[in-house]
């Protein structure tokens, strides 16, 4: 095999960079956007109209974008933030675009099921807006918002080996580079188990964290 364990293990710390700071920039903008969905939708605390058709189809349409499109149609944004599109910074750009939008919607859907009940006895207790988001709606939907942050990893992680076809560096790019590039087949394969080993520990970790809150 051509790729040594220095490499891969480099690789390895190039990806979990990439999926570490994607998913922080990524929740910054996702959670409140999600939130904004939620309680601006009609009936709800908040109920704007305004705001939610026009967050909605832009949220719509971010997520309708293959992130490979996006991934080079953002290359004069990429480089306009971190100065170059090549390399792992570089991809964190693109993928942010890619997760944000996609982790807003899935906590739409983890907040849309906090029971409707739970927000009328708040409003009832004379809980403003932001009590009943911050110690009502997010509470209560944590189990499901972890298990939401989960799926968003584990998409993050895929985005991560699309990146490196455009040399974003990580166990994808070891794996385009010499597995598909050099007809490497060994090399293909151990980055693909890596990936799963990755994706495996992920889900089994959210799947453990939602279980213990969901118990309390």
């Amino acid at each position: 095999m051509e790729v040594t364990s220095e490499q891969l293990t480099t690789a390895f710390i190039e990806t979990l960079y990439m999926v570490t700071w994607s998913l922080l920039f990524a929740c910054l903008i996702g959670i409140p956007l999600g939130v904004l969905l939620v309680v601006t939708r009609k009936g709800h605390i908040l109920q704007n109209t305004v705001i939610f058709n026009i967050l909605n189809p832009i949220i719509n349409i971010l997520r309708s974008v293959p992130f490979i499109i996006l991934l080079v149609a953002l290359i004069p944004v990429t480089r306009f933030i971190v100065d170059s599109s090549i390399g792992v910074k570089a991809a964190i750009v693109p993928l942010v675009f890619y997760a944000g939008p996609y982790i807003a919607r899935l906590v739409e859907n983890s907040l849309l099921e906090v029971d409707q009940g739970i927000i009328e006895a708040a409003q009832a207790m004379g809980a403003n807006a932001w009590q009943i988001i911050w110690r009502f709606m997010l509470p209560e939907g944590l189990s499901s918002l972890i298990l939401t942050l989960t799926t968003a990893t584990i998409g993050l992680v895929g985005a991560t080996a699309m990146a490196g076809v455009v040399g974003a560096g990580g166990i994808g790019n070891l794996a385009i580079t010499y597995g598909y590039q050099r007809y490497d087949n060994i090399t293909m394969l151990v980055t693909v188990i890596i990936l799963v080993v990755i994706v495996q520990s992920v889900q089994s970790l959210g799947n453990f964290i939602s279980r213990r809150i969901r118990r309390r």
